[in-house]
């Protein structure tokens, strides 16, 4: 069997907020921006890894969630605990310092965790934690 991870979902509240955290901040192209009755689908990834992308989507836009299901999914974006991605870089202090420096809400800074990885956090205008691991 021959699989990849062609797209990831996160949830986005804010299309333009999203925008400028992935792209101006993260780094990331923006390949696709879909609009339709008002939301936005946003397809974003690394240049260099044109098959992988997050696809940043309208949290409740789906016909068949409820209105309790609505408020429970605006709850935990508010808090910080419906979704999240993880990422790697070979050079986690310098990503670190570059989205400190473009006003990332910083969750935890790079830290040697007892599991043996090395990991720093933040979360995006929507509140998804972005975990960012550091590969050699």
């Amino acid at each position: 069997m021959d699989l990849t991870i062609y797209q990831s979902f996160l949830p986005q509240n804010d299309h333009e907020a999203a925008i400028a955290f992935y792209r101006d901040i993260l780094g990331f192209e923006v390949r696709n921006d879909v609009e339709y009755q008002g939301l936005h689908w946003i397809t974003v990834g690394p240049a260099d890894q044109p098959d992988t992308a997050i696809v940043l989507h309208p949290p409740a836009a789906d016909p068949g969630i409820t209105d309790e299901e609505r408020r429970t999914i605006a709850e935990m974006m508010a808090k910080g605990t419906y979704a999240g991605v993880n990422l790697a870089s070979k050079d986690l202090d310098g990503t670190f310092e570059r989205l400190q420096a473009g006003d990332a809400e910083v969750v935890q800074e790079p830290t040697d965790q007892p599991w043996g990885v090395r990991d720093c956090a933040f979360r995006d205008p929507a509140g998804n934690m972005i975990r960012i691991f550091e590969v050699r």
